[in-house]
């Protein structure tokens, strides 16, 4: 005889299974230059694993340059992101600039494997590939500061010099005193902290936070300061930057996978790192932070530790700036002076 109680039980429970599964599990990405994706409008290189990576060059031409930066973008922004120098500045100091896509935004191919680890590969094929000779720069500005401790780590023969822009701390770095970490992270408001954690403790709960009402925006909660707003309205959603372009492949592999690797579990900690920049002979030091002091993004006394524990770093604090001090053409004018050895 039918146990039709059991089955009832049985498909209830298989239904709230089959929910729970869907709603932890983040839609397939939408790859450019697929039938179903966005259309490929960007130069791309193809990397040895098979991935494209989207890329623009402002500036000298390399082949006339002096120096070859690789720049790379911050959070949920794309190669697009607006770029505060002017074609007279880069004559000026006869320099090459190539901004990528890094993997998931923009044109560049979603990577589920994406690690720190991956991000300084990625830039050394991109160099090698644009033959921007055998030593280059890094910047980052913001999130993308953790490709550039990448690079410091796990290729520093490639690097001439190398800066970190109002750069991310991870609270979860081992070397970094658990006071410091717990009082700068309850700086942050209270959703912005259960965020970063998920992101950490969790991050295959991830995909569901992300889709609740109460998940939490910069500008909802007022992480930027006024000169921040002021610079952000007319710099983030220029016509190539727009959300849904820089976005245009999910998502999940981007947005959402930057936060899940830079909170993640790193194969090394940054502030254990001796200097790995020895071999550079400018009379000056080779890799520099430069951060706002009123920046309410990133905790100012964390990086401030950093700075101090690692002496080979040049560490420049701006006055009254904020986050978006990479935007400002008379604070980015300056660190490229001072990366430069001009």
């Amino acid at each position: 005889m039918i146990n039709s109680e059991a089955i009832g039980v049985s498909l209830f429970v298989v239904g709230i299974v089959g929910w729970v599964y869907k709603s932890l599990k983040p839609p397939a990405p939408k790859i450019c230059g697929t039938p179903n994706g966005p259309p490929v409008t960007s130069p791309r290189i193809k990397l040895n694993d098979g991935r494209h990576l989207a890329y623009k060059e402002v500036g000298v031409p390399k082949e006339k340059a002096k120096y070859k930066v690789i720049m790379c973008h911050g959070y949920d922004t794309s190669k697009h992101m607006h770029l505060a120098l002017s074609q007279e500045f880069m004559e000026e100091l006869n320099v090459h600039i190539v901004l990528y896509d890094r993997a998931g935004y923009g044109e560049s191919d979603p990577y589920p494997s994406r690690s720190v680890k991956s991000e300084a590969f990625d830039i050394q094929e991109l160099a090698d590939q644009l033959e921007l000779g055998n030593q280059f720069y890094v910047l980052g500005a913001s999130f993308g500061t953790y490709a550039v401790w990448s690079c410091l780590n796990y290729i520093p023969h490639r690097l001439l010099g190398a800066c970190l822009v109002v750069p991310f701390v991870n609270y979860w770095w081992q070397a970094t005193p658990s006071a410091l970490a717990k009082r700068s992270f309850e700086q942050l408001p209270k959703s912005f902290q259960l965020t970063f954690g998920i992101a950490h403790h969790t991050p295959w709960l991830y995909y569901w936070w992300t889709k609740q009402k109460w998940f939490p925006s910069m500008l909802d909660e007022g992480m930027f300061t006024d000169s921040d707003l002021e610079l952000f309205m007319g710099v983030m959603n220029t016509l190539d930057n727009r959300p849904e372009k820089r976005r245009q492949q999910g998502e999940h592999e981007s947005v959402h996978r930057d936060l899940l690797v830079s909170f993640g579990n790193w194969d090394f900690d940054p502030i254990e790192l001796t200097n790995p920049l020895t071999h550079c002979n400018n009379n000056k030091s080779c890799v520099q932070m430069w951060q706002g002091s009123a920046d309410r993004v990133v905790p100012i006394e964390l990086n401030r530790f950093v700075a101090r524990k690692l002496p080979w770093i040049e560490y420049h604090e701006i006055p009254n700036a904020g986050h978006m001090l990479f935007h400002d053409h008379r604070s980015l004018e300056a660190i490229m002076r001072a990366l430069l050895p001009s």
